[in-house]
């Protein structure tokens, strides 16, 4: 999504907690229900060192993968989303520090907004995104094919209004999807592309939580979903290492992000005059990041990645998508 971060501390102790129920039991959710928080002394984000996996990827063609070289950058047009309330919790890995809690991550690097603020980007990203989703959509349709049969548990980061959800349902029959986003505004969209894509409501949970601290355990993933996201992630690298802690063994990466344009081009150029006002004015989403090569270099056993330029989508030009293979 199109969402930036800034940074602030804030942490609240685990007072009550609940599990959810069928069919998202095994994977050891917890919600944290209180809502007090304290301040708290912020801390640097800790580099994170990739080291490459053994698992194969079947379906993936190994020479395409690290050597695509590819820029790439954020999502969301304009604006923002942060809030605290129902805010899960992995009661998998126990935490060295609060830096490494789900919920004190999203507190530092999306401080609360108001409600009305939440509300009105959640909207906007619900009316304005569907010409691109026309268009995006034939790309898409190609990556989520891969799901077939091999999904039945499939999580999404930044998954906002739930454009994704049709895909889904079609790929598979019975698949359980938890999508975790920062704003909890989107829920209720999310909630409704669910239904509208005859998701049974059983099969869906939407979390409150951010990229770099995923609330489920280790190796529990099918497949991770990731459409225009790591533009506005505050740590990349950190983001695509919960990826593959969450995924099985051979499980899929599917991403679609916009990159930055070739070097000396016009684009190029416009993009980084443009890039700080952008981040201001799109809560953080960057034109200049060069994901694609961050993602090959994140220690995949494969990266499958092509690109294309889509009319609809303007600065944020070119796109990279594809899939990855833990």
């Amino acid at each position: 999504m199109f969402l930036g971060i800034s940074s602030s501390f804030l942490s609240s102790p685990l007072i009550q907690t609940s599990h959810t129920s069928t069919p998202f039991h095994h994977l050891n959710i917890k919600l944290n229900l209180n809502l007090s928080r304290r301040n708290s002394t912020p801390r640097s984000t800790q580099n994170i060192t990739n080291s490459p996996s053994t698992s194969s990827c079947s379906s993936s063609s190994s020479s395409s993968s690290s050597r695509n070289k590819i820029c790439l950058c954020g999502r969301r047009p304009f604006l923002a989303t942060i809030s605290t309330a129902l805010i899960p919790i992995r009661d998998s890995n126990g935490f060295d520090s609060l830096a490494d809690d789900p919920m004190a991550v999203l507190n530092r690097v999306h401080p609360p907004r108001p409600d009305w603020y939440e509300e009105f980007y959640a909207t906007a990203m619900d009316t304005t995104m569907k010409s691109y989703e026309t268009e995006i959509a034939g790309y898409k349709s190609q990556l989520f094919a891969n799901l077939i049969g091999k999904a039945a548990n499939i999580l999404e980061i930044g998954i906002g209004t739930g454009p994704n959800l049709k895909y889904y349902a079609s790929a598979t029959s019975d698949a359980n999807v938890i999508g975790v986003d920062p704003n909890k505004k989107m829920e209720k969209y999310a909630q409704a592309a669910a239904e509208a894509s005859g998701l049974p409501q059983k099969n869906f949970k939407f979390i409150h939580a951010v990229a770099e601290a995923l609330p489920v355990s280790d190796a529990s993933m099918d497949a991770v979903v990731g459409t225009l996201v790591l533009c506005s992630v505050k740590d990349v690298n950190k983001t695509l290492q919960e990826i593959k802690r969450v995924l099985k063994p051979g499980g899929l990466y599917i991403f679609v992000e916009h990159v930055a344009a070739k070097d000396g081009s016009l684009l190029k150029v416009m993009q980084s005059f443009l890039d700080p006002l952008q981040q201001v004015v799109a809560d953080g989403c960057h034109l200049t990041r060069e994901t694609g090569q961050t993602i090959s270099k994140a220690g995949f056993s494969n990266v499958d990645m092509k690109t294309a330029f889509l009319s609809s989508a303007s600065l944020i030009n070119p796109h990279a998508y594809g899939i990855a293979c833990k």
